[in-house]
């Protein structure tokens, strides 16, 4: 019978927070450049499956739509907090 050690999770070198910061930075020009250079460099005779092309395009608005419905609610938050003189809500 093999036995197997136990392992315990390794930290990667970059802190959490600043792969974050990194991912917050990536808007639609970047998505849309790394979506060309993906379909020029694909292997011809495999191409990408369109229904996982199909899957990353919706997440990627869904994204964008849930960014703008956020962006839309802080404008609102403090439009509302200035009209009756208190301070909006900070979102997390």
């Amino acid at each position: 019978m093999t036995s197997v050690s136990s392992t315990s999770a390794t930290t990667p070198n970059t802190p959490a927070s600043s792969t974050s910061s990194a991912f917050n930075k990536l808007n639609e020009n970047d998505f849309l450049t790394l979506l060309t250079t993906q379909l020029a460099n694909q292997d011809p005779t495999n191409p990408v499956d369109n229904t996982q092309m199909l899957a990353q395009l919706a997440q990627f608005s869904t994204l964008a739509a849930a960014n703008q419905t956020n962006s839309d609610l802080s404008t609102i938050s403090s439009q509302i907090g200035a009209a009756t003189g208190s301070t909006p809500v900070a979102g997390t």
